[in-house]
């Protein structure tokens, strides 16, 4: 009996995905994603808003609706061959679902828990590093490298920040924050934040992490602070010692906005299979660095992607320009592994105001 039978049997939605036989139930107005992870089963996602499409999967049976957001990172053709976004979409029913499983993060329980600035660092003129500790009597979080956290907000709102670094053993987190403009937990970072502060977070969250389960060479593609959780996921690579051949790529805007690349360069000096490759954007800001857009330098390198594994990071618009490009340059979508950079819906908000001379109260 298919799955789309049992649905006029029973009142509430069954969600089964084929790779597996895994099923779970969808509650009343809920969205495939949320009711996956209540159900404890990791689906891959990103942004939460379906903006950056990585939680894209394939219906095969069954109607979905989109009654908060509409699908816009499904293009035309995505759409016609039965894609689905699993952030926003609400089953019509039962659904039969061709969709990604990230099971190693479902080994990691998320959870709030309190914690200490330990240390601040401007590492660039618009990027603050954090290193937050648990607070006396919190046990340490748990996670893998490439994951992130939000900060909670004492107005109930929520900033999701990549962690810069895998677990420790002191229980160590490290966030880049960039400032900006209108934005008023990045400006308290900026301008107030002090070592000692007090923040409350919760994680982990996201499915951008390590696959081991491959010998293909590997690429990394960041842009700006997406080399955040790049930064954790090859330092993991790197860890495991394994000898699979990694290629590093950072854009920016300018040479001041590669903020770690002393450490990035010692990677390359330091591991036989790995290379760096800073990239910058504007050439009046270069300072000897290659000019150019970070994705048209990986394909000037790497002009057939069919044998590699690629991970990207960063802001949309580099999600988006590099996402087509490295598919038509043979890169299999199941191994293109990626990270969207979003504003929260009120930050946008709060910027476009400021723009336009209108203050955040």
């Amino acid at each position: 009996m298919s799955a789309l039978i049992t649905a006029t049997m029973c009142l509430v939605p069954t969600v089964t995905l084929k790779m597996s036989g895994r099923q779970f139930p969808v509650a009343v107005g809920e969205t495939v994603l949320e009711a996956a992870q209540r159900a404890g089963i990791a689906l891959p996602y990103s942004c939460r808003a379906g903006v950056c499409g990585s939680c894209k999967a394939t219906l095969l049976e069954g109607r979905c609706e989109y009654p908060r957001s509409p699908p816009t990172a499904l293009s035309a053709t995505a759409l016609a061959q039965h894609a689905v976004l699993l952030c926003q979409a609400v089953p019509v029913g039962d659904l039969l679902l061709e969709a990604r499983e990230v099971t190693s993060v479902e080994h990691f329980a998320r959870r709030q828990l309190g914690v200490v600035v330990a240390d601040r660092q401007r590492l660039a003129p618009d990027v603050i590093g954090l290193r937050l500790l648990p607070e006396n009597g919190e046990s340490r979080l748990n996670w893998l490298p490439g994951q992130y956290l939000d900060v909670l907000l004492e107005s109930g709102k929520r900033r999701p920040f990549s962690i810069a670094n895998g677990p420790q053993a002191d229980g160590v987190i490290e966030l880049h924050v960039r400032h900006v403009a209108g934005g008023g937990f990045t400006s308290w970072v900026n301008d107030t934040l002090q070592i000692g502060d007090r923040l409350r977070i919760e994680g982990p969250l996201g499915t951008f992490v390590p696959r081991e389960d491959s010998e293909r060479p590997m690429l990394f593609m960041a842009g700006g602070t997406g080399f955040a959780p790049v930064k954790a996921i090859v330092e993991h690579f790197i860890a495991l010692g394994t000898q699979r051949t990694m290629q590093v790529y950072w854009g920016a805007r300018s040479a001041a906005e590669i903020y770690l690349r002393p450490l990035a360069e010692r990677w390359a000096s330091e591991v036989p299979n790995l290379q760096f490759h800073a990239v910058v954007s504007d050439p009046e800001q270069a300072e000897g660095l290659r000019c150019g857009l970070v994705h048209e330098a990986v394909l000037e390198d790497q002009r057939d992607l069919s044998g590699h594994d690629l991970y990207m990071s960063g802001p949309p618009a580099m999600i988006d320009a590099g996402h087509q490009l490295f598919l038509e340059a043979g890169l299999p979508e199941s191994r293109l592994y990626y990270d969207s950079f979003e504003y929260a819906p009120d930050v946008l908000a709060q910027i476009l105001g400021s723009r336009a001379g209108i203050h955040d109260l």
